[in-house]
């Protein structure tokens, strides 16, 4: 009992899938032409329309309006900027050498030297 159910189910399953589906496509329909007939009658001419209204008009102009009053003064315009600053000057000559100065004062006259005695070893 324990295998029937087993063994029944894969024959089921084996059944089933042994079985080949066949899928029937229908054949492609023909493409339906439209032929237009011939042409109908022309349509009645439609009604005119009605006129527009006219604007109104003044058989007499009126009087001209008086002079307007005179405007007042304008107000003071703004105090200008302040100029630039002046470049600076060029240099001036350079001054001429100056004089000589005097000679110094003469120094005292050297001590002569004392008896030295130079040695010079033997070969």
């Amino acid at each position: 009992m324990k295998y029937s159910l087993l063994l029944a189910s894969l024959v089921a399953v084996l059944g089933l899938t042994a079985c080949e589906k066949t899928t029937v496509t229908p054949p492609a329909a023909a493409p339906v032409m439209v032929v237009p007939g011939p042409a109908g009658a022309t349509g009645a001419t439609g009604a005119t329309g009605s006129t527009g209204s006219t604007g109104s008009t003044v058989a007499v102009p009126g009087a001209t309006g008086a002079t307007g009053a005179t405007g007042a003064t304008g107000s003071t315009g703004s105090t200008g900027s302040t100029g630039s600053t002046g470049s600076t000057g060029s240099t001036g000559y350079t001054g001429a050498t100056g004089a000589t100065g005097a000679d110094g004062v003469k120094g005292d006259t050297g001590k002569t030297g004392g008896d030295t005695v130079i040695v010079v070893p033997k070969p």
